[in-house]
Protein backbone atom coordinates (compact mmCIF):
# COMPACT_ATOMS: atom_id res chain seq x y z
CA UNK A 1 0.00 0.00 0.00
CA UNK A 2 1.17 3.46 -0.80
CA UNK A 3 1.50 6.36 1.59
CA UNK A 4 0.29 9.92 1.10
CA UNK A 5 1.52 11.69 -2.02
CA UNK A 6 4.80 13.55 -1.57
CA UNK A 7 4.63 17.30 -1.00
CA UNK A 8 5.23 19.23 -4.21
CA UNK A 9 7.09 22.48 -4.45
CA UNK A 10 5.38 25.54 -5.80
CA UNK A 11 6.38 26.07 -9.39
CA UNK A 12 5.36 29.73 -9.39
CA UNK A 13 5.58 32.65 -7.02
CA UNK A 14 2.88 33.35 -4.50
CA UNK A 15 -0.09 35.42 -5.70
CA UNK A 16 0.99 38.57 -3.86
CA UNK A 17 4.34 38.47 -5.64
CA UNK A 18 2.72 38.18 -9.06
CA UNK A 19 0.43 41.21 -8.86
CA UNK A 20 2.84 43.70 -10.39
CA UNK A 21 5.97 43.55 -12.44
CA UNK A 22 9.17 44.31 -10.64
CA UNK A 23 9.94 47.81 -11.83
CA UNK A 24 12.76 50.02 -10.66
CA UNK A 25 11.46 52.78 -8.41
CA UNK A 26 13.06 55.48 -10.53
CA UNK A 27 14.60 55.86 -13.93
CA UNK A 28 18.16 54.63 -14.16
CA UNK A 29 20.41 57.02 -16.01
CA UNK A 30 23.98 56.17 -16.80
CA UNK A 31 26.28 58.51 -14.87
CA UNK A 32 27.79 61.16 -17.11
CA UNK A 33 24.89 61.05 -19.58
CA UNK A 34 21.90 63.29 -20.16
CA UNK A 35 18.53 62.50 -21.73
CA UNK A 36 17.63 64.15 -25.04
CA UNK A 37 14.21 63.99 -26.72
CA UNK A 38 15.17 64.51 -30.38
CA UNK A 39 11.63 64.55 -31.79
CA UNK A 40 10.52 67.33 -29.45
CA UNK A 41 13.09 69.69 -30.97
CA UNK A 42 11.59 69.41 -34.47
CA UNK A 43 9.55 72.40 -35.63
CA UNK A 44 6.72 70.19 -36.91
CA UNK A 45 6.36 68.54 -33.49
CA UNK A 46 6.29 71.90 -31.70
CA UNK A 47 3.70 73.17 -34.17
CA UNK A 48 1.54 70.07 -33.79
CA UNK A 49 1.67 70.33 -30.01
CA UNK A 50 0.67 74.01 -30.12
CA UNK A 51 -2.18 73.30 -32.54
CA UNK A 52 -3.55 70.44 -30.40
CA UNK A 53 -3.47 72.62 -27.28
CA UNK A 54 -5.14 75.47 -29.19
CA UNK A 55 -7.88 73.19 -30.56
CA UNK A 56 -8.53 71.80 -27.08
CA UNK A 57 -8.84 75.34 -25.71
CA UNK A 58 -11.14 76.40 -28.57
CA UNK A 59 -13.28 73.33 -27.86
CA UNK A 60 -13.43 74.32 -24.20
CA UNK A 61 -14.50 77.85 -25.14
CA UNK A 62 -17.25 76.63 -27.47
CA UNK A 63 -18.50 74.15 -24.86
CA UNK A 64 -18.53 76.89 -22.18
CA UNK A 65 -20.60 79.18 -24.39
CA UNK A 66 -22.97 76.37 -25.29
CA UNK A 67 -23.26 75.10 -21.71
CA UNK A 68 -23.87 78.39 -19.96
CA UNK A 69 -25.82 79.93 -22.84
CA UNK A 70 -28.30 77.06 -22.85
CA UNK A 71 -28.04 76.03 -19.19
CA UNK A 72 -31.78 76.03 -18.53
CA UNK A 73 -32.58 73.90 -21.59
CA UNK A 74 -29.85 71.26 -21.49
CA UNK A 75 -32.14 68.68 -19.85
CA UNK A 76 -29.66 67.32 -17.31
CA UNK A 77 -26.59 67.37 -19.52
CA UNK A 78 -24.83 70.08 -17.52
CA UNK A 79 -22.66 67.64 -15.49
CA UNK A 80 -21.52 65.88 -18.67
CA UNK A 81 -20.66 69.20 -20.34
CA UNK A 82 -18.71 70.33 -17.30
CA UNK A 83 -16.91 66.97 -17.13
CA UNK A 84 -15.97 67.27 -20.81
CA UNK A 85 -14.65 70.79 -20.20
CA UNK A 86 -12.54 69.63 -17.25
CA UNK A 87 -11.18 66.59 -19.10
CA UNK A 88 -10.25 68.72 -22.13
CA UNK A 89 -8.54 71.21 -19.82
CA UNK A 90 -6.51 68.43 -18.18
CA UNK A 91 -5.60 67.00 -21.57
CA UNK A 92 -4.47 70.43 -22.81
CA UNK A 93 -2.22 70.67 -19.75
CA UNK A 94 -0.65 67.27 -20.40
CA UNK A 95 -0.21 67.85 -24.13
CA UNK A 96 1.53 71.13 -23.32
CA UNK A 97 3.96 69.06 -21.21
CA UNK A 98 4.70 66.73 -24.18
CA UNK A 99 2.62 63.81 -22.92
CA UNK A 100 1.52 61.97 -26.03
CA UNK A 101 -0.43 59.33 -24.10
CA UNK A 102 -3.51 61.56 -23.90
CA UNK A 103 -3.65 62.15 -27.67
CA UNK A 104 -5.59 58.96 -28.55
CA UNK A 105 -7.94 59.66 -25.65
CA UNK A 106 -8.47 63.19 -26.96
CA UNK A 107 -9.26 61.79 -30.40
CA UNK A 108 -11.72 59.25 -28.98
CA UNK A 109 -13.51 61.87 -26.90
CA UNK A 110 -13.56 64.20 -29.90
CA UNK A 111 -15.37 61.53 -31.92
CA UNK A 112 -18.03 61.21 -29.24
CA UNK A 113 -18.42 64.98 -28.79
CA UNK A 114 -18.55 65.50 -32.56
CA UNK A 115 -21.36 62.96 -32.91
CA UNK A 116 -23.35 64.49 -30.04
CA UNK A 117 -22.86 67.99 -31.45
CA UNK A 118 -23.93 66.96 -34.94
CA UNK A 119 -27.12 65.49 -33.51
CA UNK A 120 -27.85 68.33 -31.06
CA UNK A 121 -27.20 71.26 -33.43
CA UNK A 122 -30.38 70.96 -35.51
CA UNK A 123 -32.45 70.58 -32.32
CA UNK A 124 -31.38 74.07 -31.24
CA UNK A 125 -32.57 75.46 -34.56
CA UNK A 126 -35.95 73.73 -34.02
CA UNK A 127 -36.30 75.71 -30.76
CA UNK A 128 -35.83 79.01 -32.62
CA UNK A 129 -39.58 79.44 -33.13
CA UNK A 130 -42.38 81.13 -31.25
CA UNK A 131 -43.80 79.26 -28.30
CA UNK A 132 -40.48 77.95 -26.99
CA UNK A 133 -38.87 79.41 -23.88
CA UNK A 134 -35.63 81.18 -24.73
CA UNK A 135 -32.38 80.14 -23.07
CA UNK A 136 -29.79 82.76 -22.04
CA UNK A 137 -28.54 82.97 -25.65
CA UNK A 138 -30.84 82.76 -28.67
CA UNK A 139 -31.46 79.20 -29.83
CA UNK A 140 -30.11 79.95 -33.32
CA UNK A 141 -26.79 81.12 -31.86
CA UNK A 142 -26.56 78.02 -29.68
CA UNK A 143 -27.31 75.85 -32.73
CA UNK A 144 -24.53 77.53 -34.69
CA UNK A 145 -22.04 77.14 -31.84
CA UNK A 146 -23.04 73.50 -31.38
CA UNK A 147 -22.51 72.83 -35.09
CA UNK A 148 -19.15 74.67 -34.98
CA UNK A 149 -17.99 72.10 -32.44
CA UNK A 150 -18.16 69.38 -35.12
CA UNK A 151 -15.39 70.66 -37.46
CA UNK A 152 -13.27 71.63 -34.45
CA UNK A 153 -13.48 68.03 -33.22
CA UNK A 154 -12.54 66.73 -36.68
CA UNK A 155 -9.43 68.94 -36.55
CA UNK A 156 -8.68 67.68 -33.04
CA UNK A 157 -8.86 64.07 -34.22
CA UNK A 158 -6.54 64.75 -37.16
CA UNK A 159 -3.93 66.70 -35.24
CA UNK A 160 -4.02 64.43 -32.17
CA UNK A 161 -3.33 61.39 -34.32
CA UNK A 162 -0.61 63.26 -36.20
CA UNK A 163 1.01 64.17 -32.89
CA UNK A 164 0.80 60.56 -31.74
CA UNK A 165 2.67 59.44 -34.87
CA UNK A 166 5.49 61.88 -34.19
CA UNK A 167 6.84 59.80 -31.27
CA UNK A 168 7.31 62.54 -28.70
CA UNK A 169 8.32 59.87 -26.18
CA UNK A 170 11.57 58.83 -27.91
CA UNK A 171 14.59 59.60 -25.76
CA UNK A 172 18.31 59.20 -26.22
CA UNK A 173 21.07 59.10 -23.64
CA UNK A 174 23.86 61.38 -24.81
CA UNK A 175 27.18 61.88 -22.99
CA UNK A 176 27.28 65.24 -21.26
CA UNK A 177 28.96 67.85 -23.41
CA UNK A 178 28.11 66.11 -26.70
CA UNK A 179 25.33 66.95 -29.11
CA UNK A 180 22.81 64.43 -30.35
CA UNK A 181 23.81 62.66 -33.57
CA UNK A 182 21.21 60.25 -35.00
CA UNK A 183 23.87 58.00 -36.56
CA UNK A 184 25.78 57.56 -33.29
CA UNK A 185 23.19 57.56 -30.49
CA UNK A 186 20.51 54.89 -30.24
CA UNK A 187 16.96 56.12 -29.41
CA UNK A 188 14.62 54.28 -27.10
CA UNK A 189 11.04 54.88 -26.08
CA UNK A 190 10.18 56.15 -22.63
Amino acid sequence: MRGPPPQRELLRAAAEDCMFRNMPPARTLTPGYTVIHPNRDKAICKTTKAIVVLILLVSIGLMLIMTFGGWSKLAGMQPIDIAYILVYLIMAFYVARWNRGVLPIAAALAIILGIFSAIAGPAWFDRDKTGFADPALPAGVLGLITLLIVPVQVLLIAFAMRGFQQAWNVEVEVPEGETYQPDVHQPRTA
